[in-house]
Formats: C-alpha cells, sequence, structure tokens
C-alpha cells in the first residue's frame, strides 16, 4: 500500500471476484466484471495505490487512474461497507448464502 495526502487507500482483500479497497473510512468492493484491467494484474501490482488527491486514485504499476467518485456508488452493503470483518473459516458457509456471487 501506498499512502498520500489527503488521504489512505489500501487494498484489503482480493477474491476471484474482485477486491476490497479501503479509502479512508469506507470499505468499496470493486468487481472484476466492473473493472476488468484489475482482473489479470499481480498482487503486487494491485496493492500499489495511491490517493494523488481526495477524488483520485492510480496505479502506477498499471497505469489506472479513477475518480474516486466512480466507485464510491457501487457498494451495496450498509452505511456504505464503514465497517467489515473477516468471517472465521467455520462461517464462511453462512456467509456465502447472502453472497451475491456463487460458492466456489
Amino acid at each position: 500500500m501506498t499512502s498520500n495526502t489527503p488521504g489512505d487507500v489500501e487494498v484489503t482483500n482480493v477474491s476471484k471476484h474482485g477486491f476490497w479497497l479501503l479509502l479512508d473510512d469506507q470499505e468499496v468492493f470493486l468487481p472484476f466484471e466492473q473493472f476488468p484491467w484489475f482482473r489479470d494484474a499481480p498482487i503486487g501490482k494491485l496493492v500499489n495505490v495511491q490517493l494523488p488527491s481526495s477524488h483520485h486514485l492510480y496505479w502506477p504499476d498499471l497505469d489506472v487512474d479513477l475518480a474516486v467518485d466512480s466507485i464510491s456508488t457501487l457498494s451495496s452493503f450498509p452505511s456504505s461497507a464503514k465497517t467489515s470483518r473477516v468471517l472465521p473459516p467455520e462461517s464462511a458457509n453462512a456467509a456465502t448464502r447472502h453472497s451475491p456471487y456463487p460458492a466456489n
């Protein structure tokens, strides 16, 4: 992760469906279906994300720029997913039932 003022940005999780981006106090899921240029990116390049300004995200290793507004409306989770937690493995099946994605 690379963080710059005015805030922090970090890739917190990656799955076969997309990745989670923590931007200041909001966590947003970016599905590969809507952001296909990230699908085959190596993890090291995906997690190297910068926030040059409060409205601009940049992945220098991938030469990808995104407006923060273009991703902030994606989250369909309560309170814009401001809080999240990783479920323990024994809870994974219960969580999958409510997931918008098919089980593995």
